[in-house]
């Protein structure tokens, strides 16, 4: 039997069962809550649900079908966020939990925090965060209150300090406060690449990431000694956790994947070769790196050079076609845009050029999805609409399917069944 069609029936026998039970038992009934939908997309992969409900009880997903009237007239009816089309809940990949409105997460008032927390990440569906860089210590105290039901906001995943090149913190990183560039790890030597991966891991890190080549103001890039990268790999993943890495460019590319990193958290520019060509993307494949594209990004950062539009366009085309070459063969692709440093914080236009590059609706909603579930190995968790799974949910205004564009248009975000979004 095909594979969606079971998943489908499971769904159906698990309604069953749960609303099947006599109308006396309160437990039962009153603690699900239940959200109907014109459309259900159980997975990526998945057939679409037309006309269905989710119910959610004790932070997961019991029942997945059909509406039918003894279905929506059991349990707790969420008639606000009802009537629109529910995906899983989406991780955006690359992140950062930098700037004054993260000061003191952990002794913030909780109202305030969670402001911030829906401003930029749960208001366009994010229900898991992968922090790429910030003060470990902040941001596990702002993760802990999240867990503690204190704020409401998304799961957390940081990879804490990030460590540079010696002497190589990059050029667009300089102006910040003297005492935070103290904070960040420029190991000269193994020993110490390897005591700096502990520290960081120890205080509450999920993740190491690593600047394997940094832009300078000379124009120059600064590379990570091989043996570095190799010993800050080896411990992390000793430690069972992933690699990330900034790789700047062709080369840095090429030393991440040497030194066997997971995951590169940007496509590449540069006055050089920027192409990726086949051998590259086929050594890419060969090590099973994915791929965060931050392709809004590069007109961002861009601007901020004044540089004429058509340049910006040139260089932005670049890396989309980077993507397109990476993603036509199979390249696990990971929804990011390295919000938190830049400013602007609605996606949409991430999910246009995610579009131009060729990617599918499939592609990006696996991006947002079963992608990053798989490469965390939390697949048996979440990343689909399926009973059993963490009732991480994401309620569209509208079908994305028929406008990329309705991906960043959320009415209601869930994160184990309690809404997160709006608050």
């Amino acid at each position: 039997m095909h594979k969606a069609a079971k998943s489908v029936r499971r769904a159906l026998a698990v309604a069953a069962a749960l609303f099947s039970l006599p109308h006396h038992d309160a437990h039962a009934a009153d603690s699900a809550v239940i959200v109907s939908a014109t459309r259900v997309y159980p997975s990526p992969d998945a057939a679409p649900i037309d006309d269905a409900v989710v119910a959610m009880r004790d932070g997961k997903i019991v029942a997945v079908a059909k509406r039918s009237d003894r279905l929506s007239s059991n349990g707790l009816p969420d008639a606000q966020c009802s009537g629109g089309v529910i995906t899983a809940g989406f991780q955006n990949s690359h992140v950062h939990c930098t700037g004054p409105k993260w000061n003191d997460a952990g002794g913030q008032p909780a109202d305030k925090l969670a402001r911030n927390l829906a401003t930029m990440l749960t208001r366009y569906g994010f229900t898991t965060v992968v922090d790429t860089a910030s003060d470990v210590g902040n941001t596990v105290a702002m993760r802990q209150r999240i867990e503690r039901g204190e704020v409401r906001g998304p799961r957390i995943l940081t990879a804490g300090w990030p460590l540079y090149p010696p002497d190589g913190i990059p050029f667009y990183l300089r102006d910040l406060p003297p005492e935070f560039l103290k904070q960040l790890p420029q190991p000269e030597n193994v020993e110490q690449a390897v005591g700096d991966v502990r520290s960081n891991l120890s205080r509450g890190a999920d993740a190491t990431k690593l600047f394997v080549a940094t832009p300078q103001l000379d124009q120059s890039v600064r590379y990570m000694p091989p043996e570095i990268v190799e010993a800050a790999v080896r411990e992390t993943h000793r430690r069972g956790r992933l690699v990330l890495a900034h790789p700047t460019d062709i080369s840095g590319i090429r030393a991440a994947l040497a030194a066997g990193v997971d995951v590169l958290v940007h496509t590449t520019l540069g006055n050089a070769k920027t192409e990726w060509d086949a051998a590259l993307i086929q050594a890419m494949l060969a090590r099973d790196v994915a791929v965060v594209p931050t392709l809004k990004l590069w007109p961002y950062e861009l601007g901020k050079g004044r540089l004429p539009a058509r340049v910006i366009e040139l260089a932005t085309g670049d890396a989309i076609e980077q993507l397109r070459a990476f993603a036509e063969v199979g390249g696990q692709v990971l929804f990011g845009t390295d919000v938190g440093y830049m400013m602007e914080y609605d996606p949409t236009d991430e999910y246009i050029y995610m579009l131009r590059a060729g990617l599918t609706f499939e592609q990006i909603l696996a991006s947002l999805t079963t992608a990053p579930a798989a490469r965390w190995k939390e697949s048996d968790r979440r990343g689909r609409v399926a009973a059993g799974l963490d009732a991480d949910l994401v309620v569209l205004e509208a079908d994305p399917a028929s406008d990329i564009r309705n991906f960043a248009r959320p009415r209601c975000v869930f994160r184990a069944g309690k809404r997160i979004y709006p608050l």
